[in-house]
């Protein structure tokens, strides 16, 4: 049933959505639609070029992810113009754009040659603030001082990609860093003032369905204002997909039903403080090793997990216990 404005209160956003929503926060904030413009500047990753490893994690394939305007043989400058073009002609409503440094690590390179990208990106007209896709150890001190500062002229997002909570599992998927790696860079990131967000993959090698579930513990303490879930999907030409053909068995792929079921279990006992970005991973067909889920569209995949909400009268945080208040 769904809820009347009288029962608002009963979710903390303020929203009559039951999960709170990455579009809502940024209405609320704007009064509009604003559309994020990936953007691919030619960075690379330290488990890539050899400071921490090579190969980079086993299961990326970043241009599965890249939208078709995004190369780094194009300026800042070309691509946002492209990707604005692009946002226009299938989403007309959109009124102001974010710049999205969204391939590999996007402050991995000295301060001053980050500086010239980012405000080249921001002095793009309708351009109102960035977001940063990086890794947690690609941060330092005068990187986060630089973010603080910025932040006080444009929005600013700084994105880690976590993956898992496990350091079993992010050692055997090649990421480079410890989880504890990841909790320094987000209370520093955080602690001034600079929105935060992370990335998780529910269905990585060797963890069980309880062991991912459990996460949600940890990830409710971080002090992260946005989180994007994917599911595990496995990439064509990756060492993943060799590893997958190898021991089928350490794997726990989601059907959509299963991982339906799980992610509404997760939802409910997340905190409701975190804006939820996304809920799973779209990657186009070519790329995928197996068939996937079909032709569902990531939108359609939000309202038919919004309806299931609605079913079983349940929303995010619903059975979420905050350690502060024990």
């Amino acid at each position: 049933m769904k809820p009347t404005k009288a029962d608002l209160n009963i979710y903390p956003w303020g929203s009559e959505r039951r999960f709170n929503s990455y579009s809502s926060y940024f209405r609320d904030r704007w009064g509009a639609r604003v559309q994020k413009v990936s953007i691919d500047a030619g960075f690379t990753c330290p488990n890539r070029d050899g400071s921490k490893s090579f190969g980079g994690c086993t299961y990326c394939r970043n241009d599965a992810f890249n939208p078709s305007y995004c190369h780094p043989s194009k300026s800042v400058t070309e691509q946002i113009r492209e990707g604005i073009k692009f946002h226009k002609w299938r989403y007309n409503e959109a009124v102001s754009y974010l710049a999205y440094f969204q391939a590999y690590s996007n402050t991995y390179a000295p301060l001053e040659n980050l500086k010239k990208l980012y405000e080249e990106a921001l002095s793009y007209p309708d351009v109102v603030g960035l977001i940063i896709g990086t890794r947690p150890d690609c941060v330092d001190e005068e990187k986060l001082h630089y973010f603080k500062d910025l932040s006080k002229k444009c929005y600013l997002a700084i994105e880690y990609g976590i993956e898992s909570c496990y350091n079993k599992t992010l050692k055997r998927i090649n990421r480079g860093h410890t989880f504890e790696d990841a909790v320094s860079a987000i209370e520093s990131t955080s602690s001034l003032g600079i929105n935060t967000g992370a990335h998780f993959i529910f269905g990585l090698p060797g963890e069980t369905r309880e062991e991912m579930l459990a996460q949600v513990d940890f990830i409710s303490d971080l002090p992260i204002k946005t989180v994007k879930f994917h599911q595990l999907q496995i990439m064509k030409g990756t060492p993943m997909e060799i590893e997958f053909r190898n021991n089928p068995e350490d794997f726990e792929l989601f059907e959509w039903e299963e991982y339906l079921d799980f992610f509404i279990s997760f939802l409910e006992r997340l905190n409701p403080a975190i804006v939820v970005e996304r809920f799973t991973g779209e990657a186009p067909p070519r790329f995928l090793s197996g068939e996937g889920w079909g032709k569902k569209r990531t939108d359609q995949i939000v309202n038919i997990v919004e309806k299931r909400l609605e079913e079983l009268n349940t929303w995010q945080g619903r059975l979420y216990k905050d350690k502060r208040q024990k």
